[in-house]
């Protein structure tokens, strides 16, 4: 059984800025881009953002700004 580790959240958004990664909100959508920056809120800056519904790509977006009470968990992704 593997064991908890809990990590403190801002240096771990610190260290995933300016790497691709997910982002999962608490109605179901699923947003992949590159994350540009994050502010002492907890907000998220993404850029050359696509849009998942369902786990299906749904939209190109660009360049977005996910609000920090939405996010269900952000996690980094392999580069594509």
């Amino acid at each position: 059984m593997s064991a908890f580790v809990p990590v403190n959240p801002k240096p771990y958004l610190n260290g995933l800025t300016g790497k691709p990664v997910l982002v999962k909100l608490k109605w179901g959508q699923e947003y992949k881009g590159f994350l540009v920056s994050v502010d002492s809120y907890m907000n998220l800056q993404l850029a050359n953002t696509e849009e998942y519904v369902d786990g299906a790509a749904s939209q190109t977006l660009g360049e977005v700004l996910i609000r920090c009470n939405n996010v269900l968990y952000i996690r980094g992704v392999d580069e594509e």
